[in-house]
């Protein structure tokens, strides 16, 4: 049995539409008129035991409005969702202990208190006995590098301290799943690559059952094997994150570097020109082309050094999106 199942989810919105002018705003206390949001729009999905799966979109996207069905904040507008082989919405409380949900621009820890006394407090909320509570408190504490800081105010804090903390008292009493929204949101490129591998490390050493939504695709490209791709709420892909660039990269990036200057017109015909530096081009070339265009540059045009790689994820994403081709 999956461990997350969403079928044919869906989570529309009422939103109030309201026209400009006093007119229309007296109007508007008598009679209002709503537009539908379809926030989530029909999409099913299963998730096995420890897995780490990517969950990817723009703005607006569905991401965070998925996640809250999953963790029960939100009650799905049709479809069925279960966690654990829960009703998410039902809120029972062994689910609860089992779950636990990361939002990198929200706050759980008390600002002007130490982060010490927000995670006794989730040591009364999930029921962990003074042990257990000490040795998870200390071993993530230790793998984060913050045993020095957990007493000290919130408030004082650096961002990626503070967000290690978040961690640790969403972590407290090692769920067995964790939904993970933006939890690298505005940490610079040292401390991403921290909480990364401490992100793999836990999936690892758990089993936790993770998905993660990022907008940063370093993030999706260390931790995730599988990637589920939306936009304005449908589902647009679903599976390995290496299968992407097969499906939808029309072209290969050939990067060549040569021993002499060469005029850029040469390259024109190949295909599209990305980068130009006498010495050294980046082409966008046709898929069946690719390797025909490896031995000209090599054989031809003397080449010195070659190397031909599918597009950068970003550009994938982007070429989905602009598609919006459906699985």
């Amino acid at each position: 049995m999956p461990t997350i199942e969403a079928k044919k989810l869906k989570r529309y919105f009422r939103v109030f539409r309201r026209k400009e002018g006093f007119i229309p705003t007296v109007t508007s206390l008598f009679k209002r008129k709503y537009n539908e949001v379809k926030a989530v729009d029909d999409i099913s999905f299963s998730i096995s035991e420890g897995e780490l799966v990517g969950f990817i979109g723009p703005n607006g996207a569905g991401k965070t409005t998925t996640l809250k069905c999953l963790s029960g904040l939100l009650y799905p507008s049709d479809g069925s969702v279960k966690v654990l082989g829960f009703k998410p919405f039902e809120r029972k409380n062994q689910f609860l202990k089992s779950i636990s949900l990361v939002m990198g621009q929200k706050n759980q820890l008390w600002w002007d208190l130490p982060a010490m006394e927000s995670f006794r407090l989730n040591k009364e909320i999930y029921d962990l006995d003074e042990i257990t509570f000490k040795k998870n408190l200390k071993e993530l504490s230790d793998l984060l590098g913050v045993s020095a800081f957990v007493n000290q105010p919130v408030r004082s804090l650096s961002l990626g301290t503070r967000m290690k903390m978040e961690l640790i008292a969403a972590l407290i009493h090692h769920p067995k799943i964790l939904f993970l929204d933006e939890p690298t949101i505005g940490l610079d490129i040292v401390m991403q690559k921290k909480m990364r591998d401490f992100i793999s490390n836990f999936n690892k050493k758990y089993k936790a059952t993770m998905l993660l939504t990022s907008h940063y695709m370093a993030d999706v490209k260390e931790l995730c094997r599988r990637v589920i791709i939306i936009d304005k709420g449908k589902l647009l892909y679903d599976g390995l994150l290496e299968k992407l660039a097969g499906k939808y990269a029309a072209y290969k990036v050939i990067t060549a570097h040569f021993d002499r200057s060469l005029d850029q017109n040469l390259f024109k015909k190949f295909g599209e020109i990305k980068y130009f530096a006498q010495e050294k081009v980046i082409l966008h070339v046709k898929k069946n082309y690719a390797r025909q265009v490896a031995v000209t540059l090599l054989e031809k045009l003397k080449a010195v050094d070659l190397n031909i790689e599918e597009p950068e994820l970003e550009d994938i994403i982007s070429i989905i999106f602009q598609k919006g081709d459906h699985v």
